[in-house]
């Protein structure tokens, strides 16, 4: 395709070694231009018929200034996508709209928690990754594959990043809940695992971490839905609705498995001390038995001048009768009560 004179030649954006993922021109009708350097965006954004999808990973000052010159952006925007690190949170300046959204995913069984801020305008949209983040090219390739929609601008392209967003969240509740299923083995064992109830522990304040970051992105998507007409087409509204629904669902299956999780762990701890219970109980049933043959033997060896079953034939195995019978008698009730 033969690109118009204003838009460089296709390739990767040279700018920011690696920090500048893609930048994307597209024209109202959905239809992609192609990539262009930075530079060419004012270019771009000349021509009343396009606009600019930028892609940024953990960019530095000079990068973000840039775009800042060529969008026109804010100056407290830009030094909160500079430093990240932000409260999920979305703020309008002007015409334009930054959101902070929580980004998370599995690593090495863990999760990793990242923050992406993004810039939404009239003629552009940009993102900037932080941290543990997938690429957008996927809900890049889904928005670009659906052009009627693409038609109505950058406010799409948001749908299908937060879409993206969300749709990660799912995951990693499910693969909790099988992790869950797989540890309940070992919360049931006769012996106690330290490592269990640790690992339980740390899912419990993981999936703590991740409802802080989901909740908050419920009442963003809920004022996307309502608010803001002069960015949001109302054709999206029922788009936004739908994410809205996946968010409520994750926020709903996190508090389910936390509260699994704080069950289970619950049990262990229950199970262990019934165990140290039962074991307590068999000792002091065996010391029971020990006491008895102690007091008898105790009390004739007081040396006393005067015991006048000393004197009998018969008190040696009188007393080992004696004893026998009542080491079996607190033998025979300590089992019947169960102690043994």
């Amino acid at each position: 395709m033969t690109l118009p004179p204003f838009v460089a030649e296709p390739a990767s954006p040279p700018a920011g070694n690696g920090m500048v993922v893609n930048c994307v021109a597209y024209r109202n009708t959905g239809e992609r231009i192609g990539d262009i350097t930075l530079d060419a965006i004012s270019d771009i954004l000349q021509q009343p018929d396009t606009f600019v999808w930028v892609g940024l990973h953990e960019p530095d000052e000079a990068l973000l200034l840039k775009l800042q010159e060529e969008f026109n952006l804010h100056d407290l925007a830009i030094e909160d996508a500079q430093h990240a690190h932000q409260r999920t949170k979305i703020e309008a300046y002007g015409d334009s709209l930054f959101i902070v959204a929580q980004t998370a995913q599995l690593v090495g069984g863990n999760i990793a928690f990242g923050e992406t801020q993004i810039f939404l305008g009239r003629r552009y949209f940009v993102t900037v990754r932080h941290g543990a983040s997938l690429s957008y090219a996927p809900a890049r390739r889904s928005c670009e594959m659906s052009p009627e929609l693409l038609a109505l601008g950058p406010s799409y392209a948001l749908y299908g990043v937060l879409d993206f967003i969300v749709d990660n969240f799912l995951p990693i509740v499910r693969d909790f809940r099988e992790e869950l299923h797989e540890l309940e083995n070992d919360i049931f064992a006769e012996t106690y695992n330290r490592q269990t109830i640790k690992r339980l522990y740390d899912m419990q304040r993981e999936l703590m971490t991740l409802r802080l970051a989901v909740v908050p992105l419920q009442d963003i998507v809920a004022q996307l839905v309502r608010l803001h007409p002069h960015l949001i087409q109302d054709e999206l509204r029922a788009y936004f609705r739908d994410i809205y629904d996946h968010v409520f669902r994750v926020n709903e299956s996190i508090a389910a498995m936390r509260e699994m999780l704080g069950a289970a762990i619950s049990v262990n701890l229950s199970l262990v001390t019934f165990g140290q219970n039962e074991v307590m109980k068999k000792l002091a049933g065996w010391a029971a038995m020990l006491a008895a043959p102690t007091l008898i033997t105790s009390w004739y060896g007081m040396n006393f001048a005067h015991m006048p079953e000393l004197n009998q034939p018969w008190a040696y195995p009188a007393i080992i009768c004696v004893v026998a019978c009542i080491v079996g008698g607190i033998f025979i009730a300590l089992k019947k009560n169960r102690w043994f």
